[in-house]
């Protein structure tokens, strides 16, 4: 899995691409966490258009995420979110912790 981060005008872009197992999701927690701190974002946008898996280790990522952006008062928005990670985080019920788009 590869995180690729940006930072403009108070908003964290983190562009997530490849598969999020259990041994993905250690180092983006961490990664995700590092660039929260370092930037302190009003806003936090996970883009997932180029995740091609997940598993629920991507639900502990976004909630861990919502956490954190919690804990800096800002925002979480997942954008981009393909059908086989929808699946899981719809029946998960994320989508009533966190906003999540749909890609396409």
């Amino acid at each position: 899995m590869k995180l690729n981060s940006s930072f403009q005008g108070g908003r964290l872009t983190l562009s997530l691409a490849g598969e999020l197992d259990h041994h993905a999701a250690r180092e983006a927690m961490q990664r995700i966490g590092r660039e929260i701190d370092l930037n302190l974002p009003r806003e936090c946008v996970l883009d997932l258009d180029k995740l091609t898996f997940t598993d629920s280790s991507g639900i502990a990522v976004i909630l861990g995420t919502q956490k954190r952006m919690g804990q800096v008062e800002g925002k979480l928005l997942v954008i981009n979110v393909h059908k086989q990670p929808m699946k899981v985080f719809k029946a998960a019920g994320i989508g009533r912790i966190a906003e999540i788009r749909e890609a396409g």
